[in-house]
């Protein structure tokens, strides 16, 4: 990556004594989108608000196209930082149509060039029929574009959104949001997006930063969190897994449903292996279970199992045509190179 357009450099926040923010490095190119994921109280909105310059951190940096904007001693507003901001709840003025919410910010600009632009924004995000709407008159996904065409008109060089999307309907989201970061990846602005939807950040992001209680856990691209998670609850948190303890042997680790490769770990050790549903198939070479509930749904047949020799219940995803009912014995097995393993530490040593 070229010269990060954003920078956060060992960033520490607390409040009331409790560290919400823990040490985090994070970068964001011209272009690129970033989304900084995570659950509830994971530290993920107050790391975007100190990169905005709305809370200050305790210690570390921010940097704006190199330029230091917040340190020791060292501190430049929101305003003075070239950066966008979309959050929630938009705020939106409702007094004002949508060519003058965005315009509102281009008062350093004659009149007829702040509405040259803010039409050419409208344009940019579909909305230049709407030009003399009031908010109100608008659908929630052109509410949405107006605050990112209002948040683009200063020409920010980074944008920061905070769950923009979670008020939309889901089948408009997915829409929405694909056009929104179209627009931004086309004006070269660096994107730092806050959600905590896992499905939200691989469909949007180019990098994914996983935080959890202010700590970065895992970071890269979509397809190295979902594919090589860092730990088990990494592996949870992005898709329904079962949990299956076993231990090391010749490599691998035994399961009821078959091995899973396991290099590198000690022969006898104690693993947890993380199985998601669709990680499983009806087939010999298994273990048979006994079938406790099954329900179709739009990606296959969700069934619950009962788990060879107790525990918790197994799911699994088969195919929407499997025949399979309530009180069927089904001999279940792992597709191949399927499951994610990792340590156990909670067990006792062999």
């Amino acid at each position: 990556m070229n010269a990060p357009v954003l920078a956060l450099r060992a960033i520490t926040k607390s409040f009331a004594g409790r560290t919400v923010v823990d040490g985090v490095t994070l970068e964001v190119g011209a272009g690129e989108v970033v989304c900084l994921l995570g659950g509830s109280g994971s530290g993920k909105s107050t790391t975007l608000r100190i990169a905005a310059g709305i809370e200050r951190p305790e210690s570390g940096e921010v940097a704006i196209d190199g330029e230091v904007v917040d340190a020791a001693g060292v501190f430049a507003p929101p305003e003075k930082r070239r950066v966008g901001l979309v959050f929630q709840d938009l705020a939106l003025f409702p007094h004002l149509t949508a060519r003058a919410n965005v315009t509102f910010g281009l008062f350093r600009l004659a009149k007829a060039e702040a509405r040259a632009r803010a039409d050419a924004l409208l344009a940019m995000v579909g909305l230049a029929a709407h030009a003399d709407a009031w908010p109100h008159q608008l659908s929630g996904g052109e509410q949405q574009r107006l605050a990112v065409a209002r948040a683009l008109a200063p020409e920010p060089r980074a944008m920061l959104l905070d769950e923009p999307f979670s008020g939309l309907d889901a089948r408009l989201r997915d829409g929405v949001r694909r056009d929104v970061l179209a627009v931004l990846r086309g004006q070269g602005a660096a994107t730092l997006l806050v959600t905590h939807d896992p499905d939200e950040a691989l469909r949007c992001a180019d990098r994914i930063v996983l935080l959890r209680a202010g700590r970065i856990v895992q970071s890269g691209p979509p397809a190295a969190l979902l594919g090589a998670p860092a730990d088990f609850e990494t592996a949870a948190f992005f898709s329904p897994v079962n949990r299956v303890a076993a231990r090391i042997a010749g490599g691998r680790a035994a399961t009821p449903f078959g091995p899973v490769a396991a290099s590198g770990r000690a022969e006898g050790e104690a693993v947890l292996v993380a199985i998601r549903p669709s990680d499983l198939e009806i087939g010999a070479g298994g273990a048979s279970v006994d079938v406790l509930a099954a329900q179709i749904a739009s990606d296959g047949l969700h069934v619950q199992c009962a788990m060879p020799g107790g525990g918790p219940a197994l799911d699994a995803v088969f195919d929407a045509a499997a025949a399979v009912r309530p009180g069927d014995a089904l001999p279940v097995r792992l597709k191949s190179g399927r499951g994610f393993v990792f340590a156990d530490t909670a067990a006792p040593a062999s």
